[in-house]
């Protein structure tokens, strides 16, 4: 579905699960883009966390963008946003920049200038960390991208939503995404083989879902005792490759290795649902996996909109 302002026009935000593997993040981004980019925004703020997965969010939204922070060794030098001539109409139309990174080069009242002079120019700027740079900005951003857990997307008016305070919720979430991506691996290593990472997804507040056309033949009281053992150890958490990560001595395949957290020890109140339920959508069986404490006791009420809390939260 294209852009299109008379829809937008009544959304104050909107949320997604914020997807862990690189190709489905890509995807998302993708979608985002075409339904909330317009081709007359100027300023597009991007809120995250370190490995939250900005980077491919915005490949995904902005397909053969150049991106000038060193998250995979790339450091463009100078910044094309400080040292090109902004009027020539010849000049790029798409500029990025990752604010905390290039504060360490550059004061922040001078970013904050060249991010202006390009939007008055009818250019785009890609701002990563947009929280940070918006005190020197005094203007919000045409649109809001906050990602943890979820993902928010929103086009801030003179009323807000401010920056800080999607910041304030994603950089508390994402530590669930990355928890139960640690644990999605976890389980579908000690299920041993047949159950491949590459196969079908859904997605739960707080947790994860695998999802498998055949009932698997696996224990789930004997996998949740194995994981937990591993969880016990404390076992460092890493990068290995583009499509590994490596949990204490085990390499595992992953489809999003940057996403997790440092080490095992971190995971609290992780628990296994005892049963494969099967979707009566598509009749696939699912083994879910669950952080913290949930409100219900009933699987289909896990990703519940919770009305009381969310106006607490804006009331105080």
């Amino acid at each position: 579905m294209a852009y299109s302002k008379q829809m937008q026009d009544g959304n104050l935000y909107s949320y997604y699960f914020a997807p862990r593997g690189n190709r489905r993040m890509a995807d998302l981004g993708m979608q985002l883009s075409q339904m909330y980019l317009s081709p007359f925004d100027h300023i597009i703020g991007i809120i995250g966390d370190a490995g939250a997965g900005k980077s491919l969010l915005i490949k995904g939204m902005f397909p053969g963008v150049d991106l000038t922070n060193d998250d995979e060794g790339v450091n463009i030098r100078p910044l094309p946003l400080l040292h090109e001539n902004l009027e020539d109409p010849f000049s790029p139309h798409t500029y990025h920049l990752d604010i905390r990174f290039e504060s360490a080069f550059t004061q922040m009242h001078v970013l904050a200038g060249a991010i202006l002079e390009a939007a008055k120019n009818g250019k785009m700027v890609i701002v990563e960390h947009f929280e940070l740079i918006f005190p020197f900005l005094k203007r919000n951003a045409d649109l809001l991208v906050g990602i943890g857990e979820e993902i928010i997307i929103t086009r801030p008016n003179m009323f807000g939503p401010l920056p800080e305070n999607i910041a304030k919720i994603v950089h508390k979430s994402v530590t669930y995404r990355k928890a139960a991506h640690t644990l999605e691996d976890l389980c579908v290593h000690f299920m041993g083989e047949g159950y491949a990472q590459d196969g079908p997804r859904s997605d739960v507040r707080h947790g994860f879902v695998l999802e498998f056309e055949e009932k698997p033949q696996v224990d789930i009281y004997e996998l949740e005792r194995k994981v937990k053992e591993a969880v016990e150890r404390d076992l460092p958490v890493s990068y290995y490759d583009e499509n590994h990560v490596q949990i204490g001595d085990y390499i595992l395949e992953c489809l999003g290795p940057r996403m997790h957290i440092s080490s095992t020890g971190k995971i609290k109140d992780f628990t296994l649902v005892k049963d494969y339920p099967q979707d009566p959508r598509n009749g696939y069986y699912m083994l879910i996996g669950l952080l913290g404490k949930h409100q219900s006791d009933d699987i289909k009420d896990f990703n519940r909109i919770d009305i009381s809390k969310h106006l607490t939260n804006h009331l105080k």
